[in-house]
Protein backbone atom coordinates (compact mmCIF):
# COMPACT_ATOMS: atom_id res chain seq x y z
CA UNK A 1 0.00 0.00 0.00
CA UNK A 2 1.09 3.26 -0.64
CA UNK A 3 2.05 5.65 2.46
CA UNK A 4 1.71 9.17 0.68
CA UNK A 5 -1.99 11.10 0.25
CA UNK A 6 -3.76 11.52 -1.54
CA UNK A 7 -6.01 7.52 -1.36
CA UNK A 8 -8.48 7.38 -4.40
CA UNK A 9 -10.91 7.53 -1.69
CA UNK A 10 -9.60 10.25 0.84
CA UNK A 11 -11.44 12.98 3.25
CA UNK A 12 -10.54 16.11 4.44
CA UNK A 13 -9.95 14.74 7.76
CA UNK A 14 -12.32 16.90 10.21
CA UNK A 15 -15.31 14.53 12.11
CA UNK A 16 -18.25 15.41 14.47
CA UNK A 17 -17.62 15.61 17.93
CA UNK A 18 -19.15 12.85 19.98
CA UNK A 19 -20.98 14.30 23.05
CA UNK A 20 -18.83 12.78 25.04
CA UNK A 21 -16.50 15.35 24.27
CA UNK A 22 -18.60 18.64 23.75
CA UNK A 23 -19.12 17.59 27.56
CA UNK A 24 -15.80 17.39 28.41
CA UNK A 25 -14.70 20.93 26.09
CA UNK A 26 -17.50 22.45 28.16
CA UNK A 27 -16.68 21.24 31.97
CA UNK A 28 -13.00 22.42 31.34
CA UNK A 29 -13.83 25.78 30.29
CA UNK A 30 -16.18 26.29 33.33
CA UNK A 31 -13.53 24.55 35.59
CA UNK A 32 -15.47 21.75 36.37
CA UNK A 33 -12.48 18.96 34.88
CA UNK A 34 -8.68 19.35 34.64
CA UNK A 35 -6.68 19.43 31.59
CA UNK A 36 -5.30 16.05 32.38
CA UNK A 37 -9.39 14.94 32.62
CA UNK A 38 -10.30 16.24 29.26
CA UNK A 39 -7.39 15.11 27.59
CA UNK A 40 -8.30 11.75 28.51
CA UNK A 41 -11.80 12.14 26.71
CA UNK A 42 -9.98 12.82 24.07
CA UNK A 43 -7.80 10.14 23.81
CA UNK A 44 -10.82 7.75 24.18
CA UNK A 45 -12.66 9.69 21.36
CA UNK A 46 -9.70 9.78 19.05
CA UNK A 47 -9.06 6.33 19.80
CA UNK A 48 -12.73 5.35 19.12
CA UNK A 49 -12.90 7.66 15.97
CA UNK A 50 -9.43 5.49 14.54
CA UNK A 51 -11.07 2.83 15.03
CA UNK A 52 -14.22 3.86 12.59
CA UNK A 53 -11.60 5.39 9.74
CA UNK A 54 -10.42 1.85 9.65
CA UNK A 55 -13.48 -0.36 9.74
CA UNK A 56 -15.00 2.24 6.98
CA UNK A 57 -11.90 0.32 4.97
CA UNK A 58 -10.36 4.07 4.66
CA UNK A 59 -6.20 4.35 4.25
CA UNK A 60 -5.38 7.26 5.90
CA UNK A 61 -6.18 8.06 9.73
CA UNK A 62 -6.68 11.66 11.51
CA UNK A 63 -7.55 12.54 15.36
CA UNK A 64 -10.73 14.33 13.13
CA UNK A 65 -9.54 17.51 14.73
CA UNK A 66 -11.15 16.30 18.30
CA UNK A 67 -8.60 18.62 20.23
CA UNK A 68 -9.22 21.88 18.68
CA UNK A 69 -12.32 24.51 18.84
CA UNK A 70 -11.83 25.15 14.88
CA UNK A 71 -9.57 23.88 12.21
CA UNK A 72 -7.51 27.05 12.21
CA UNK A 73 -7.35 29.63 15.40
CA UNK A 74 -6.07 26.79 17.55
CA UNK A 75 -2.82 26.06 15.30
CA UNK A 76 -2.57 30.28 15.44
CA UNK A 77 -2.85 30.31 19.30
CA UNK A 78 0.10 27.73 19.95
CA UNK A 79 2.63 30.14 18.14
CA UNK A 80 4.20 33.48 20.51
CA UNK A 81 2.74 36.65 19.78
CA UNK A 82 -0.88 35.47 18.98
CA UNK A 83 -3.52 36.03 21.49
CA UNK A 84 -7.34 35.74 21.89
CA UNK A 85 -10.93 36.43 23.13
CA UNK A 86 -14.15 35.49 22.97
CA UNK A 87 -15.84 37.02 20.16
CA UNK A 88 -18.62 39.18 20.72
CA UNK A 89 -19.65 39.50 16.76
CA UNK A 90 -18.68 36.23 15.05
CA UNK A 91 -17.61 36.07 11.27
CA UNK A 92 -20.33 36.55 9.29
CA UNK A 93 -21.27 33.43 7.24
CA UNK A 94 -24.27 32.94 5.26
CA UNK A 95 -27.13 32.70 7.16
CA UNK A 96 -24.94 32.63 10.69
CA UNK A 97 -22.76 34.18 12.34
CA UNK A 98 -19.15 31.60 13.08
CA UNK A 99 -18.67 32.62 16.90
CA UNK A 100 -15.44 31.83 17.29
CA UNK A 101 -12.46 33.65 18.75
CA UNK A 102 -11.03 37.44 17.99
CA UNK A 103 -7.70 36.02 17.60
CA UNK A 104 -5.06 39.03 16.78
CA UNK A 105 -1.46 39.79 17.16
CA UNK A 106 -0.20 40.73 20.67
CA UNK A 107 3.80 40.69 19.39
CA UNK A 108 6.17 39.09 17.28
CA UNK A 109 5.38 35.66 15.74
CA UNK A 110 7.40 32.66 16.77
CA UNK A 111 7.24 28.89 17.85
CA UNK A 112 8.73 26.84 20.27
CA UNK A 113 6.98 23.39 21.12
CA UNK A 114 3.96 23.13 19.15
CA UNK A 115 1.09 21.00 20.86
CA UNK A 116 -0.05 19.38 17.41
CA UNK A 117 2.96 17.84 16.92
CA UNK A 118 2.37 16.02 20.48
CA UNK A 119 -0.58 15.35 18.88
CA UNK A 120 0.24 14.04 16.07
CA UNK A 121 2.40 11.31 17.91
CA UNK A 122 -1.06 9.90 19.26
CA UNK A 123 -2.40 9.21 16.06
CA UNK A 124 0.74 8.20 14.58
CA UNK A 125 1.26 5.53 16.93
CA UNK A 126 -2.41 4.01 15.66
CA UNK A 127 -0.87 3.51 11.97
CA UNK A 128 -1.22 -0.03 11.11
CA UNK A 129 0.01 -1.94 7.49
CA UNK A 130 -3.44 -0.66 5.52
CA UNK A 131 -3.28 3.37 6.89
CA UNK A 132 -1.36 5.97 7.65
CA UNK A 133 -1.50 9.74 9.75
CA UNK A 134 -2.13 12.46 8.14
CA UNK A 135 -2.07 15.53 9.99
CA UNK A 136 -3.97 19.03 9.10
CA UNK A 137 -2.93 22.53 10.05
CA UNK A 138 -4.26 25.89 8.45
CA UNK A 139 -2.21 26.96 5.49
CA UNK A 140 0.53 29.96 6.00
CA UNK A 141 -1.63 31.90 3.53
CA UNK A 142 -4.21 31.22 5.67
CA UNK A 143 -2.41 32.68 9.14
CA UNK A 144 -1.05 35.62 7.36
CA UNK A 145 -4.51 36.56 5.72
CA UNK A 146 -5.91 36.15 9.18
CA UNK A 147 -3.70 39.48 10.55
CA UNK A 148 -3.74 41.40 7.05
CA UNK A 149 -7.51 41.66 6.52
CA UNK A 150 -9.05 45.51 7.15
CA UNK A 151 -10.14 44.43 10.34
CA UNK A 152 -7.14 43.30 11.80
CA UNK A 153 -4.58 45.18 9.92
CA UNK A 154 -4.55 48.57 12.45
CA UNK A 155 -3.66 46.14 15.71
CA UNK A 156 -1.07 44.16 12.98
CA UNK A 157 0.72 47.44 12.03
CA UNK A 158 1.30 47.93 15.59
CA UNK A 159 3.68 45.13 15.71
CA UNK A 160 4.76 44.54 12.03
CA UNK A 161 4.08 47.79 9.79
CA UNK A 162 5.98 45.56 7.05
CA UNK A 163 4.18 42.65 5.85
CA UNK A 164 6.89 40.89 4.29
CA UNK A 165 8.46 40.83 7.89
CA UNK A 166 5.26 39.35 8.81
CA UNK A 167 5.29 36.64 6.24
CA UNK A 168 8.88 36.10 6.92
CA UNK A 169 8.44 35.15 10.61
CA UNK A 170 5.00 33.10 9.80
CA UNK A 171 7.30 31.33 7.07
CA UNK A 172 10.05 30.65 9.82
CA UNK A 173 7.82 29.48 12.32
CA UNK A 174 5.95 26.38 9.61
CA UNK A 175 9.30 25.75 8.54
CA UNK A 176 9.82 24.65 12.60
CA UNK A 177 6.94 23.62 12.90
CA UNK A 178 7.07 21.28 9.81
CA UNK A 179 10.61 20.09 10.35
CA UNK A 180 9.19 19.02 13.86
CA UNK A 181 6.10 16.95 12.50
CA UNK A 182 9.01 15.48 10.43
CA UNK A 183 10.77 14.38 12.99
CA UNK A 184 8.46 12.94 14.72
CA UNK A 185 7.07 10.64 11.71
CA UNK A 186 5.10 12.70 10.20
CA UNK A 187 5.33 11.92 6.08
CA UNK A 188 1.53 13.65 5.19
CA UNK A 189 0.62 17.13 6.03
CA UNK A 190 -2.74 18.89 4.32
CA UNK A 191 -2.99 22.73 4.28
CA UNK A 192 -6.25 23.61 5.02
CA UNK A 193 -6.78 27.38 3.10
CA UNK A 194 -9.85 29.07 2.85
CA UNK A 195 -7.50 32.61 1.94
CA UNK A 196 -7.89 31.39 -1.99
CA UNK A 197 -11.83 31.04 -1.59
CA UNK A 198 -11.81 34.45 -0.39
CA UNK A 199 -9.76 35.90 -3.31
CA UNK A 200 -12.57 34.02 -5.56
CA UNK A 201 -15.71 35.64 -4.13
CA UNK A 202 -17.19 38.22 -6.39
CA UNK A 203 -16.99 40.78 -3.38
CA UNK A 204 -13.28 40.05 -2.89
CA UNK A 205 -11.91 43.28 -3.68
CA UNK A 206 -14.41 44.91 -0.51
CA UNK A 207 -13.71 41.53 1.41
CA UNK A 208 -9.92 43.20 1.21
CA UNK A 209 -10.03 46.62 1.43
CA UNK A 210 -8.09 47.16 -2.01
CA UNK A 211 -9.15 47.17 -5.75
CA UNK A 212 -8.32 44.72 -8.58
CA UNK A 213 -4.51 45.49 -8.75
CA UNK A 214 -3.99 44.79 -4.93
CA UNK A 215 -6.31 41.62 -4.54
CA UNK A 216 -3.25 40.43 -7.39
CA UNK A 217 -0.75 41.51 -5.14
CA UNK A 218 -2.24 40.03 -2.31
CA UNK A 219 -2.49 36.63 -4.27
CA UNK A 220 0.82 36.73 -4.53
CA UNK A 221 1.68 37.58 -1.16
CA UNK A 222 -0.05 34.44 -0.29
CA UNK A 223 1.19 32.18 -3.13
CA UNK A 224 4.63 33.22 -1.92
CA UNK A 225 4.16 32.94 1.96
CA UNK A 226 2.94 28.68 0.93
CA UNK A 227 5.97 28.31 -1.10
CA UNK A 228 8.30 29.80 1.38
CA UNK A 229 7.23 28.14 4.01
CA UNK A 230 7.48 24.17 2.78
CA UNK A 231 10.43 25.42 0.87
CA UNK A 232 13.62 22.87 1.87
CA UNK A 233 11.01 20.34 3.11
CA UNK A 234 12.15 16.55 3.13
CA UNK A 235 11.99 14.55 -0.08
CA UNK A 236 9.62 12.20 1.56
CA UNK A 237 7.06 14.47 3.33
CA UNK A 238 3.98 14.94 0.90
CA UNK A 239 2.44 18.52 1.31
CA UNK A 240 -0.83 19.23 0.27
CA UNK A 241 -3.59 22.26 0.38
CA UNK A 242 -7.24 21.81 0.60
CA UNK A 243 -8.78 24.94 -0.48
CA UNK A 244 -12.37 25.87 0.96
CA UNK A 245 -14.90 28.19 0.97
CA UNK A 246 -15.86 28.71 4.68
CA UNK A 247 -17.03 25.92 6.71
CA UNK A 248 -19.72 26.37 9.85
CA UNK A 249 -22.77 24.62 11.02
CA UNK A 250 -23.44 23.79 7.15
CA UNK A 251 -22.78 27.73 5.99
CA UNK A 252 -20.51 29.20 3.66
CA UNK A 253 -18.59 32.02 4.08
CA UNK A 254 -17.45 33.08 0.03
CA UNK A 255 -18.62 31.82 -3.45
CA UNK A 256 -16.90 31.58 -6.83
CA UNK A 257 -15.11 29.73 -9.52
CA UNK A 258 -11.50 29.02 -9.33
CA UNK A 259 -10.64 30.66 -12.50
CA UNK A 260 -9.32 34.20 -10.84
CA UNK A 261 -6.76 31.98 -8.73
CA UNK A 262 -6.37 28.98 -11.02
CA UNK A 263 -2.68 30.66 -12.98
CA UNK A 264 -1.50 31.74 -9.20
CA UNK A 265 -2.93 28.33 -7.48
CA UNK A 266 -3.03 25.40 -9.35
CA UNK A 267 -0.15 26.62 -11.61
CA UNK A 268 2.59 27.78 -9.10
CA UNK A 269 2.11 26.48 -5.59
CA UNK A 270 4.79 23.77 -5.10
CA UNK A 271 2.55 21.45 -3.56
CA UNK A 272 1.67 17.59 -4.30
CA UNK A 273 -2.38 17.71 -4.62
CA UNK A 274 -4.73 19.82 -4.11
CA UNK A 275 -8.32 18.83 -2.09
CA UNK A 276 -11.07 20.94 -3.81
CA UNK A 277 -14.29 21.85 -3.28
CA UNK A 278 -16.92 21.19 -6.46
CA UNK A 279 -19.45 19.92 -4.42
CA UNK A 280 -22.38 23.09 -5.76
CA UNK A 281 -22.70 25.75 -8.00
CA UNK A 282 -20.64 27.79 -6.14
CA UNK A 283 -17.27 26.13 -6.92
CA UNK A 284 -17.80 26.58 -10.78
CA UNK A 285 -16.68 24.32 -13.23
CA UNK A 286 -14.10 22.42 -13.82
CA UNK A 287 -12.43 24.35 -16.54
CA UNK A 288 -9.79 26.19 -14.39
CA UNK A 289 -8.38 22.92 -13.35
CA UNK A 290 -6.32 22.92 -17.15
CA UNK A 291 -3.87 25.42 -15.42
CA UNK A 292 -2.91 22.58 -12.57
CA UNK A 293 1.03 22.26 -13.49
CA UNK A 294 3.30 19.19 -13.82
CA UNK A 295 2.48 16.07 -12.43
CA UNK A 296 0.24 17.13 -9.51
CA UNK A 297 -3.32 15.47 -8.68
CA UNK A 298 -6.32 17.26 -7.85
CA UNK A 299 -9.06 15.27 -5.44
CA UNK A 300 -12.18 16.04 -6.25
CA UNK A 301 -14.82 17.31 -3.57
CA UNK A 302 -18.02 16.69 -5.31
CA UNK A 303 -19.67 14.76 -2.07
CA UNK A 304 -21.12 17.24 0.28
CA UNK A 305 -20.77 17.67 4.09
CA UNK A 306 -22.93 20.35 4.65
CA UNK A 307 -26.36 18.49 3.81
CA UNK A 308 -26.96 14.67 5.01
CA UNK A 309 -28.79 13.93 1.42
CA UNK A 310 -26.49 11.30 0.17
CA UNK A 311 -25.11 12.29 -3.62
CA UNK A 312 -26.77 10.17 -6.52
CA UNK A 313 -23.75 7.86 -7.32
CA UNK A 314 -24.07 8.24 -11.24
CA UNK A 315 -24.11 11.99 -11.29
CA UNK A 316 -20.93 11.93 -9.45
CA UNK A 317 -19.62 9.39 -11.83
CA UNK A 318 -19.91 11.13 -14.99
CA UNK A 319 -19.17 14.72 -12.96
CA UNK A 320 -15.17 12.68 -12.58
CA UNK A 321 -15.32 12.16 -16.21
CA UNK A 322 -16.16 15.78 -16.58
CA UNK A 323 -13.17 16.67 -14.72
CA UNK A 324 -10.93 14.41 -16.73
CA UNK A 325 -11.30 16.02 -19.11
CA UNK A 326 -8.83 18.85 -17.73
CA UNK A 327 -6.64 16.45 -15.46
CA UNK A 328 -6.66 12.70 -16.75
CA UNK A 329 -8.37 10.15 -14.93
CA UNK A 330 -5.13 8.89 -13.07
CA UNK A 331 -4.36 11.79 -11.48
CA UNK A 332 -8.22 12.76 -9.93
CA UNK A 333 -9.53 11.08 -6.39
CA UNK A 334 -12.76 12.24 -4.60
CA UNK A 335 -13.50 13.29 -1.04
CA UNK A 336 -16.23 15.07 0.26
CA UNK A 337 -15.50 19.41 -0.32
CA UNK A 338 -14.64 19.41 3.04
CA UNK A 339 -14.46 18.19 6.94
CA UNK A 340 -17.78 17.11 8.91
CA UNK A 341 -16.75 19.80 11.38
CA UNK A 342 -14.22 22.87 10.64
CA UNK A 343 -15.58 23.92 14.08
CA UNK A 344 -16.46 21.99 17.76
CA UNK A 345 -20.05 22.98 16.44
CA UNK A 346 -20.08 20.56 13.90
CA UNK A 347 -22.25 20.30 10.52
CA UNK A 348 -25.96 19.60 10.32
CA UNK A 349 -25.96 15.74 9.86
CA UNK A 350 -25.65 12.93 12.36
CA UNK A 351 -22.66 10.63 12.91
CA UNK A 352 -24.65 7.97 11.04
CA UNK A 353 -25.12 10.45 8.16
CA UNK A 354 -21.53 11.03 8.13
CA UNK A 355 -20.31 7.94 7.79
CA UNK A 356 -22.93 7.21 4.75
CA UNK A 357 -20.92 10.33 3.16
CA UNK A 358 -18.20 8.46 3.18
CA UNK A 359 -19.26 4.94 2.51
CA UNK A 360 -20.52 6.30 -1.00
CA UNK A 361 -17.08 8.21 -1.53
CA UNK A 362 -15.52 4.76 -1.58
CA UNK A 363 -17.76 2.98 -3.07
CA UNK A 364 -17.94 5.43 -6.62
CA UNK A 365 -14.23 5.66 -6.14
CA UNK A 366 -13.83 2.07 -6.30
CA UNK A 367 -16.66 1.63 -9.23
CA UNK A 368 -13.99 4.69 -10.96
CA UNK A 369 -10.47 3.57 -10.68
CA UNK A 370 -11.29 0.17 -8.94
CA UNK A 371 -10.24 -1.37 -5.65
CA UNK A 372 -7.21 0.35 -4.08
CA UNK A 373 -4.37 -1.85 -2.77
Amino acid sequence: MSKNTPFRYDYVGSFLRPETLKRARRDFEEGKISKEELTKVEDAAILDLVEKQKKAGYHVITDGEFRRATWHLDFMWGFNGVGHEPTKTGLPFHGEAAMIDDTYLTGKISVDQHPFVEHFKFVKALEDENTVAKQTIPAPAQFLEQFIMPMSLPNTNQYYPDVEELAEDIANGYKKVIRDLYDAGCRNIQLDDCSWGMCVDPHATAIFGTDEAGLQKIMEQLLAINNRAIEGAPEDLVINTHVCRGNFHSTYASSGAYDRVAEVLFARENVGAYYLEFDDARSGGFEPLKSVSGDKKVVLGLITTKSPKLEDKEDVIKRIHEAAKYVPLDRLYLSPQCGFASCEIGNKLTEEEQWKKLALVKEIAEEVWGEEK
